[in-house]
C-alpha cells in the first residue's frame, strides 16, 4: 500500500502572513497540532503547536502581530505519495516524528497531503508496525 492511499489529502494550510493567533485558532478548529505553511501546493515550511508555545508564547511575543512566517520551521520532514506505508513509518521512526508532509515527487515537491501514524493505524493491517514506530518515537521524548 502507498502513502497516497492512506494520507489526509487536501490538508488545511496557512500563508506566511497568517498571525499566530489565527494559526492557533485554526489548529483548535481542526483539532490538529501542525499546519503546512505555503501558497497553494508550494510548501514553505510548517508550524506546530509546539513552535507557537516555545518560540512565541514563552518568549512573550504578541500572537496577533507575529506571523506564521516568523515562526515556521523550514526543515520540513516529508515523504512522497508513491512511497510505501512501511517507508513512511521508517522515516517517522528515524526522524522521531508522528507525521510527515506528503509531496508529489522529488522534482516538483508539491504538497499533496499529510500522513500521520494515526492514518497508518486506522488501516488495521499495520498494528505491529505502528506499535514499533510509536515505541521508537516515544523513546526520544523520554
Amino acid at each position: 500500500m502507498q502513502v497516497k492511499d492512506i494520507m489526509s489529502s487536501r490538508p488545511a494550510y496557512i500563508s506566511k502572513e497568517t498571525s499566530l493567533q489565527e494559526t492557533a485558532q485554526k489548529m483548535e478548529e481542526l483539532d490538529c497540532g501542525f499546519l503546512p505553511v505555503g501558497d497553494g501546493d508550494k510548501l514553505d515550511g510548517v508550524v506546530t503547536d509546539r513552535d507557537i508555545v516555545l518560540r512565541a508564547v514563552a518568549k512573550g511575543k504578541d500572537l496577533k502581530n507575529t506571523t506564521a512566517g516568523d515562526m515556521l520551521t523550514d526543515r520540513v520532514l516529508y515523504c512522497f505519495e508513491e512511497d510505501s506505508v512501511e517507508e513512511a513509518a521508517r522515516n517517522m521512526r528515524e526522524q522521531r516524528v508522528y507525521r510527515l508532509v506528503v509531496l508529489n515527487n522529488s522534482q516538483e515537491k508539491r504538497l499533496r497531503g499529510v500522513v500521520s501514524l494515526g492514518d497508518i493505524s486506522r488501516k488495521g493491517q499495520y498494528d505491529a508496525l505502528v506499535g514499533e514506530t510509536a515505541e521508537e518515537i516515544s523513546k526520544a521524548s523520554a
